[in-house]
């Protein structure tokens, strides 16, 4: 058995290869590991046990607006991808095709879902017919494929986990209020349940989702200086709508096309909060959606079976029956040393020590994860004290994540103080554009980083474009990326 110090030494430290660091707390954490097929990972129990803590309470926001779940198919016609061109276009270099089945060559290609815009609106078409029927809103819980190249565990793999919302309006202003509406929705997601804090707003014309009129993200800073895309809301317009025939019969008796949105979200936020919030020993849960929340460790010393194990049970039972997500580590193979590093390592908030000294003083000892700081807490006023510590672990994590996002935000009023940021510290950094695709182009080629989004409120100071030097009509961040 390694020991207690080895078992933490094996995760390579966050400062040194931060890369490196990623992969091993991911694997190490048991969160997901590689698959025998290039490019695809396995997510294994403690890994979905995160996706379903932050998949569940997303789930709930989309009902209580009004949306409901349904399926659609995985393999969708080549014909029905190419109804709309500039969709077909933007996705075809990521798209794993069927050509046989059942032994037999198919008529017609099938591509394995990259997105269901398209299978999804042929449906749409058959059952959009009265303005009675509107608005449609519908979000479907799948996989989806797309053959990446470059792959990195549960940020980019060639199938992944997502959700894909599909609403159908009567009038453009209602889809535009929809589409900012679940933009809300993932933002909420974010800093309330991972307490992720995120920047809202819409992507530029080369950034957008095809085949949408308009884009908006919610995008993360992540402690390399990268920037995340977690969640998209795009505003279809009448695209898919004239491409697939979806047409309603208005108050008026007149034929119209319908407006549609899409917006999507997946196990990538699985990976943003790994990134964000841990650190050399490993993970750092949020409480809202750590699998275990607190974790028992008896002190394994004299005869603690018979004194020390029946109280830590007594309280498990108690913890667990106020509601707590908690695990009684009363395994004898390991020392209460090295159980400590295991469950720093897994990221559990907060972690309750009970030995014999705490049993004559009737007392547990909580430890937190996020800063290590000790606490002691009579038995009789744990069930209250332990969720007041989840709270404020969760919002000092969110605090802690903010500053860093804020104290890497940065003005470039001039293209020589962009190059110079993006060369050092990197981050966010906050611009005047003037518009133009060719000045966008430029900082993609000479520094790979891209405008994250248009902010939504633009800022005053930055009246001219970063790049020409013409007026800004814009401002925007350009960040490298993930």
């Amino acid at each position: 058995m390694a020991a207690d110090n080895d078992f933490v030494k094996e995760i390579t430290k966050k400062s040194v290869d931060f890369s490196a660091w990623y992969v091993d707390v991911v694997r190490k954490a048991e969160l997901a590991d590689y698959s025998p097929m290039k490019g695809m990972m396995v997510i294994r129990p403690y890994g979905y046990e995160i996706w379903e803590l932050l998949r569940d309470p997303l789930d709930r926001m989309f009902k209580e607006s009004g949306h409901r779940n349904a399926y659609f198919p995985l393999f969708i016609p080549e014909s029905f991808l190419k109804k709309e061109a500039e969709h077909v276009k933007g996705f075809a270099p990521e798209v794993a095709w069927v050509t046989s089945g059942g032994g037999e060559v198919l008529e017609e290609r099938l591509a394995v879902r990259p997105t269901s815009e398209a299978i999804i609106c042929s449906m749409y078409a058959k059952w959009v017919k009265s303005w009675r029927d509107l608005p449609l809103l519908y979000n479907q819980w799948a996989n989806v494929v797309r053959w990446e190249k470059v792959t990195r565990l549960f940020l980019r793999t060639t199938e992944f986990l997502w959700q894909e919302g599909h609403t159908v309006h009567a009038t453009a202003e209602e889809a535009e209020e929809e589409t900012l509406r679940m933009l809300g929705t993932y933002r909420k997601l974010a800093e309330e349940y991972l307490a992720i804090p995120v920047v809202t707003g819409r992507k530029s014309d080369s950034e957008k989702f095809a085949g949408a009129v308009r884009t908006y993200a919610i995008e993360m800073l992540m402690p390399d200086g990268k920037a995340l895309q977690a969640g998209t809301s795009h505003n279809l317009g009448q695209n898919f709508a004239k491409a697939f025939n979806i047409r309603y019969e208005s108050k008026e008796q007149k034929l119209e096309y319908a407006w549609q949105t899409s917006w999507g979200s997946t196990t990538r936020l699985v990976g943003a909060l790994v990134m964000t919030h841990g650190d050399d020993s490993g993970l750092i849960l949020p409480p809202r959606v750590a699998p275990i929340q607190a974790v028992i460790v008896p002190i394994s010393a004299g005869n603690w079976k018979e004194t020390v194990l029946p109280q830590a049970q007594k309280i498990f039972s108690d913890l667990k029956a106020a509601g707590i997500r908690v695990f009684l580590d009363d395994r004898d193979a390991y020392t209460p040393g090295w159980k400590y590093a295991d469950w720093e390592m897994r990221g559990v908030p907060v972690r309750i020590e009970i030995g014999p000294k705490d049993i004559d003083k009737q007392q547990v000892v909580l430890v937190s994860r996020l800063d290590r700081k000790k606490s002691f807490v009579p038995w009789g006023t744990l069930r209250a004290e332990l969720p007041r510590l989840l709270d404020q672990i969760q919002v000092d994590l969110y605090d802690k994540a903010k500053a860093f996002r804020d104290e890497n935000t940065r003005d470039a009023g001039s293209y020589a103080e962009l190059q110079e940021i993006m060369a050092g510290r990197r981050g966010f950094v906050r611009c005047g554009w003037c518009g133009g695709v060719d000045c966008e182009a430029r900082v993609k080629a000479d520094m790979a980083a891209t405008i994250r989004v248009i902010l939504d409120t633009p800022e005053t100071g930055l009246g001219k474009c970063s790049v020409c030097g013409k007026e800004a009509s814009h401002t925007v961040l350009f960040a490298k990326s993930y």
